[in-house]
């Protein structure tokens, strides 16, 4: 099973950084895998359950227990999950996955892993080929949806208005290019046109504002990083 890793600096106290994310109720708002996080009381170690919703009316219910360490001796903390769906139209079955913050001169590095096993048998593992890459883009999106909130103030319900204000824009500017193509220049010209324009709306950065997942790195730089802590070894 391959392990998605995604890491972002968020220049912010690491207290700040922290809470917002071990806050069951502020981790949905930048996170775009969750819609509800719900904490199972009188737990030990502490269990939650959680739903993300796919399309409207489709909501998926899952399940966790997680455990953090926020005081370590070299200045760095550390949460571990695991988690898992008993819904049978989930892809995801069961996985496990952890943070780590690591305090820094320029902010906190902000990092995970997290790795899952799917059901739906062959099926799945075909299904997944797509899924994994986009729950890595989703995981770097929201991550730089936090850094954005933590460095510059911006709510994340106005990020996620931000990305979708650039992707209708991009996307109408590329049907412009389409529309407004010389019927000169014939089929293959026009698709030329369009294909030149969408590479274009694909490459030019995003407003300042605007989550991207392009700026959070997706590889570890070291052993360290991509290791697993211990703690993942007691829930």
């Amino acid at each position: 099973m391959r392990t998605i890793y995604v890491e972002t600096l968020i220049d912010a106290p690491v207290d700040r950084v922290w809470r917002a994310t071990q806050d069951p109720g502020a981790h949905p708002r930048w996170d775009a895998r969750f819609t509800r996080i719900d904490p199972v009381p009188d737990t030990e170690p502490a269990r939650f359950r959680y739903s993300t919703t796919l399309l409207p009316g489709v909501r998926i219910d899952g399940y966790g227990v997680h455990a953090g360490e926020r005081t370590r001796p070299d200045g760095t903390r550390t949460s571990a999950l695991r988690f898992g769906s008993a819904d049978p139209r989930s892809l995801i079955a069961s996985g496990s996955g952890y943070w780590r913050y690591v305090p820094g001169p320029r902010g906190v590095r902000f990092l995970t892993g997290y790795t899952y096993v799917t059901r739906w048998g062959q099926l799945g593992r075909l299904a997944d080929l797509a899924f994994r890459p986009l729950f890595g883009w989703a995981t770097a999106w929201s991550f730089d949806r936090l850094r954005l909130w933590l460095e510059h103030g911006v709510p994340p319900e106005r990020a996620r208005g931000n990305a979708g204000w650039e992707v209708a824009l991009r996307v109408l500017a590329v049907t412009a290019v389409g529309v407004l193509t010389p019927p000169a220049v014939g089929p293959a010209g026009r698709a030329v046109a369009v294909l030149a324009a969408t590479v274009l709306a694909l490459a030019v950065p995003p407003r300042p504002h605007t989550p991207a997942a392009r700026r959070c790195r997706r590889r570890p730089p070291d052993r360290l990083a991509a290791r697993p802590p211990s703690l993942l070894e007691k829930l």
